[in-house]
């Protein structure tokens, strides 16, 4: 698997910045880009869609299996991303799409019915894959590993602008909680729980800019001549 396309992976916690990190790092090297957070979103939108219970791990495990999903771009360059040929972007990136989220991916049977589907991402020049347990399950020889942090308050910040610069009602009171929450749940979670890679590198992105964390990583990659120095 990494033999054949190296793989870069950025993990962390919720609203870390992982995902635009990802975004950046695989823009600036012209590598494929798996944003494994979406897919366990689709999972419970596709459930959802279904009228699945939230409790039913197996239809959730086979939603999870038969999607049909496809990551591209929107004019602008941002992320767009299709289920069953519909737009879904937007819906998967609310706050109940993320609690959806952390709760289908502590389920045993929906990992596994993702985890060749994600492996099949690392393909030539190379990947870079952002997620919480890329680099300790899905791409454990992965060539470099990040593990990418901030503070609990900067991340519920970072969230709170997020949210209200697309005119969303959002309490930051609210989504410090929900971010403590659901820090906790992923963490105590007895599958793959969100833990750095002993032989990660981590980066506590508290007070730094997006430009200054994707240089970091470029560099870590450069040294390790995963790509030319950016």
């Amino acid at each position: 698997m990494t033999d054949e396309a190296p793989v870069v992976t950025i993990d962390g916690p919720s609203s870390s910045g992982k995902g635009t990190i990802s975004r950046e790092v695989a823009g600036h090297v012209g590598w494929h880009l798996l944003d494994s957070g979406a897919l366990y979103r689709l999972v419970a939108h596709a459930g959802l869609g279904r009228g699945l219970d939230p409790t039913d791990v197996e239809g959730h495990a086979r939603a999870a299996a038969g999607m049909q999903v496809v990551f591209g771009a929107d004019p602008d360059g941002g992320e767009r991303i299709l289920l069953e040929g519909q737009d879904v972007t937007q819906a998967i990136r609310t706050e109940t799409a993320g609690q959806g989220a952390s709760r289908v991916a502590a389920w045993p049977a929906v990992r596994t019915a993702l985890l060749q589907r994600q492996r099949a991402f690392a393909r030539p020049p190379g990947l870079v894959a952002d997620g919480r347990d890329m680099g300790t399950v899905v791409f454990p020889g992965a060539r470099l590993k990040i593990y990418l942090t901030a503070s609990a308050e900067e991340r519920a910040l970072r969230r709170y602008n997020q949210l209200k610069g697309k005119g969303a009602g959002v309490s930051l009171a609210a989504l410090s909680r929900e971010i403590a929450e659901r820090d906790a749940r992923d963490s105590a979670r007895a599958v793959a729980p969100l833990i750095p890679a002993p032989d990660a590198e981590l980066i506590d992105s508290t007070g730094l800019s997006i430009e200054e964390v994707v240089g970091r990583v470029l560099q870590l990659g450069a040294v390790r001549s995963l790509w030319p120095p950016q």
